[in-house]
Protein backbone atom coordinates (compact mmCIF):
# COMPACT_ATOMS: atom_id res chain seq x y z
CA UNK A 1 0.00 0.00 0.00
CA UNK A 2 1.22 3.63 -1.04
CA UNK A 3 1.85 5.35 2.03
CA UNK A 4 3.29 8.92 2.57
CA UNK A 5 3.35 10.84 5.95
CA UNK A 6 4.37 14.01 6.77
CA UNK A 7 6.16 15.51 9.65
CA UNK A 8 8.26 18.74 10.68
CA UNK A 9 5.20 21.21 10.92
CA UNK A 10 4.66 23.78 13.47
CA UNK A 11 3.95 27.53 14.96
CA UNK A 12 6.94 29.99 13.85
CA UNK A 13 7.30 33.57 13.73
CA UNK A 14 7.28 35.45 10.48
CA UNK A 15 11.22 35.46 9.26
CA UNK A 16 11.38 31.89 10.63
CA UNK A 17 12.48 28.57 9.89
CA UNK A 18 11.41 24.90 9.23
CA UNK A 19 11.93 21.66 7.34
CA UNK A 20 9.28 19.41 6.61
CA UNK A 21 9.80 15.51 6.15
CA UNK A 22 7.95 12.99 4.12
CA UNK A 23 8.44 9.31 4.33
CA UNK A 24 6.98 7.12 1.91
CA UNK A 25 6.52 3.28 1.74
CA UNK A 26 4.43 1.09 -0.64
CA UNK A 27 6.16 1.73 -4.14
CA UNK A 28 9.36 2.26 -5.45
CA UNK A 29 10.13 5.98 -4.52
CA UNK A 30 13.00 6.76 -6.66
CA UNK A 31 10.73 5.79 -9.76
CA UNK A 32 8.38 8.98 -8.97
CA UNK A 33 8.59 12.81 -9.19
CA UNK A 34 7.05 13.94 -5.65
CA UNK A 35 5.80 17.49 -4.26
CA UNK A 36 4.77 19.03 -1.99
CA UNK A 37 1.63 20.85 -2.33
CA UNK A 38 -0.46 22.80 0.56
CA UNK A 39 -3.88 24.06 1.19
CA UNK A 40 -4.68 27.18 3.13
CA UNK A 41 -7.19 27.98 5.56
CA UNK A 42 -9.12 29.42 2.94
CA UNK A 43 -9.26 25.83 1.53
CA UNK A 44 -7.19 26.86 -1.62
CA UNK A 45 -5.31 23.73 -3.03
CA UNK A 46 -1.84 25.04 -4.17
CA UNK A 47 1.26 23.33 -5.92
CA UNK A 48 4.40 24.26 -3.60
CA UNK A 49 7.27 22.61 -5.46
CA UNK A 50 8.20 19.24 -7.50
CA UNK A 51 11.13 17.28 -7.75
CA UNK A 52 12.23 14.61 -10.40
CA UNK A 53 12.97 10.86 -9.72
CA UNK A 54 16.36 11.60 -9.77
CA UNK A 55 16.20 14.53 -7.48
CA UNK A 56 18.45 16.47 -9.91
CA UNK A 57 15.50 18.94 -11.28
CA UNK A 58 12.94 20.77 -9.33
CA UNK A 59 10.44 23.51 -9.19
CA UNK A 60 8.97 26.09 -7.43
CA UNK A 61 6.04 28.28 -7.02
CA UNK A 62 6.62 32.06 -7.91
CA UNK A 63 5.39 32.27 -4.06
CA UNK A 64 7.93 30.53 -2.57
CA UNK A 65 10.89 30.71 -4.96
CA UNK A 66 14.45 31.96 -3.51
CA UNK A 67 12.85 31.10 0.77
CA UNK A 68 11.80 27.61 -0.15
CA UNK A 69 13.87 24.04 -1.13
CA UNK A 70 13.56 20.94 -1.96
CA UNK A 71 15.11 17.63 -1.99
CA UNK A 72 14.70 14.23 -1.95
CA UNK A 73 17.00 10.83 -1.31
CA UNK A 74 15.70 7.92 -2.73
CA UNK A 75 17.63 5.64 -0.88
CA UNK A 76 16.00 6.50 2.25
CA UNK A 77 12.82 7.16 0.72
CA UNK A 78 12.43 10.47 2.20
CA UNK A 79 11.25 13.93 0.49
CA UNK A 80 12.29 17.25 2.63
CA UNK A 81 11.02 20.68 2.16
CA UNK A 82 13.62 23.28 3.88
CA UNK A 83 11.09 26.60 4.26
CA UNK A 84 13.63 29.74 5.04
CA UNK A 85 11.61 33.16 5.90
CA UNK A 86 8.45 31.93 6.49
CA UNK A 87 5.78 34.70 5.84
CA UNK A 88 2.04 34.61 7.37
CA UNK A 89 0.66 33.44 3.71
CA UNK A 90 2.69 30.41 4.32
CA UNK A 91 0.06 29.76 6.90
CA UNK A 92 -1.06 26.07 5.53
CA UNK A 93 -1.21 22.58 5.63
CA UNK A 94 1.08 21.38 3.69
CA UNK A 95 0.94 17.54 1.97
CA UNK A 96 3.57 15.67 0.09
CA UNK A 97 2.54 13.94 -2.94
CA UNK A 98 3.15 11.28 -5.25
CA UNK A 99 2.96 11.99 -8.81
CA UNK A 100 2.10 9.92 -11.51
CA UNK A 101 5.22 10.61 -13.91
CA UNK A 102 9.17 10.48 -13.42
CA UNK A 103 9.57 14.04 -14.74
CA UNK A 104 8.49 17.45 -13.88
CA UNK A 105 4.96 17.68 -16.04
CA UNK A 106 3.81 21.32 -16.81
CA UNK A 107 1.17 22.02 -15.09
CA UNK A 108 -0.29 24.94 -17.16
CA UNK A 109 -1.19 21.61 -19.44
CA UNK A 110 -3.46 20.58 -17.04
CA UNK A 111 -4.86 23.72 -16.03
CA UNK A 112 -8.05 23.48 -13.31
CA UNK A 113 -7.38 19.70 -13.37
CA UNK A 114 -3.40 19.87 -12.35
CA UNK A 115 -4.51 17.76 -9.48
CA UNK A 116 -4.87 14.86 -12.01
CA UNK A 117 -0.83 14.30 -12.06
CA UNK A 118 -0.99 13.12 -8.19
CA UNK A 119 -2.46 9.60 -7.26
CA UNK A 120 -1.25 9.72 -3.57
CA UNK A 121 -0.78 12.49 -1.10
CA UNK A 122 -0.33 12.04 3.14
CA UNK A 123 -2.56 13.94 5.17
CA UNK A 124 -0.33 16.68 6.01
CA UNK A 125 1.25 18.68 8.84
CA UNK A 126 0.00 21.90 10.12
CA UNK A 127 2.40 24.98 9.46
CA UNK A 128 1.25 28.51 11.39
CA UNK A 129 3.16 31.20 10.93
CA UNK A 130 2.90 34.51 13.15
CA UNK A 131 3.26 38.21 12.54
Amino acid sequence: EVQLMESGGGLVQSGGSLRLSCAASGFTFSNYAVSWIRQTPGKVTEWVSIINSGGDYAVYADSVKGRFTISRDNAKNTLWLQMNDLKPEDTAVYHCGKLIFDYIPSLGVYGSNWLSVYDRWGPGTQVTVSS
